[in-house]
C-alpha cells in the first residue's frame, strides 16, 4: 500500500518499485554484482559475444564470409549511432532520473544527474543484439536475452524507470534493421576486399590471402614438387 501510495498508481512506477524492491532484499553481496554486471559486466558479454560470432564465422569460411562479417562491424556501429540519435532525444523528453521524484528507492549507482529517458545501456545492448540477430541467428538471441537482463538490471539499481528501458529496446532495435541494408550495402564491398588482401584477408577468412612461398619467384608448390620427383 505504501509503494502505491508513493507511485500513485502509475504502472511505471509500480513496476520501478517492484523490481527495485528486490535489491532491498537482496545480501549486500548480491547488489555489488548486480551494480557491477548492470554497469559494466554485460556491455563486456556482448562485445565477447560478437567477438565470438566473428572467430566462428571466421574459421567457417563460405562464400557469404565477407557479408557475415560485415554484419558483425554493423553491430557495434548501430550502437553508437543509436546513442547518438539518443542525445537528442534525451534533451527533448528531459525525464529525471528515477530516484530524484520518487522516495524509498535502493539505488546501487550514485553520480547519475543526466536524463532517464531512453536507457543508453538498453539502447546499446538492444541495437547489438538485434544487428546480430540479422546476421546470426543463435548468437543473435544469445545477444537480445543478454540486452533484456540489462534493461533488468537498469531497473534493479534504481537508475531507470521501466519504460526508460522498453524505450532504449525499440531505439536500438529501430536502429540495428532501418539501418542495416544501408549498412550492408556499403559494409560488404569493403569486407570483400580485404578478403582479397594478403595482408588483412584473415579478418574475414582463416588462411585467407597469398600463401608465403608463392611470394618468392620461382618458388615451387608442393605439389609441383612431388610430381618431379615421381617423374625421376
Amino acid at each position: 500500500m505504501a509503494v502505491l501510495a508513493e507511485s500513485g498508481s502509475n504502472p511505471d512506477v509500480d513496476l520501478l518499485y517492484d523490481i527495485n524492491g528486490l535489491a532491498k532484499a537482496a545480501p549486500h553481496w548480491i547488489d555489488r554484482i548486480m551494480e557491477f554486471v548492470g554497469e559494466y559486466g554485460l556491455l563486456l558479454a556482448m562485445v565477447l559475444l560478437v567477438l565470438w560470432c566473428w572467430w566462428t564465422v571466421r574459421r567457417r569460411g563460405g562464400q557469404d564470409a565477407a557479408a557475415s562479417v560485415a554484419g558483425l562491424v554493423w553491430a557495434p556501429l548501430a550502437a553508437g549511432i543509436a546513442v547518438l540519435v539518443n542525445v537528442p532525444i534525451r534533451g527533448f523528453v528531459e525525464r529525471p532520473r528515477p530516484f530524484v521524484d520518487h522516495q524509498g528507492l535502493d539505488v546501487l549507482v550514485s553520480g547519475k544527474t543526466d536524463f532517464s529517458f531512453v536507457s543508453d545501456h538498453a539502447t546499446l545492448t538492444m541495437a547489438m543484439g538485434v544487428a546480430l540477430f540479422v546476421t546470426n541467428r543463435r548468437f543473435g538471441l544469445a545477444g537480445i536475452a543478454l540486452a533484456l537482463l540489462e534493461g533488468f538490471c537498469r531497473v534493479y539499481m534504481g537508475v531507470h524507470y521501466p519504460t526508460d528501458v522498453v524505450g532504449g529496446f525499440a531505439l536500438g532495435t529501430a536502429v540495428a534493421l532501418l539501418l542495416s541494408p544501408l549498412a550492408m550495402a556499403l559494409l560488404t564491398p569493403l569486407l570483400k576486399a580485404v578478403e582479397r588482401s594478403p595482408r588483412a584477408g584473415w579478418i574475414v577468412r582463416r588462411g585467407s590471402g597469398t600463401r608465403r612461398d608463392a611470394l618468392v619467384p620461382g618458388a615451387r608448390t608442393p605439389l609441383e614438387t612431388e610430381e618431379r620427383d615421381l617423374a625421376a
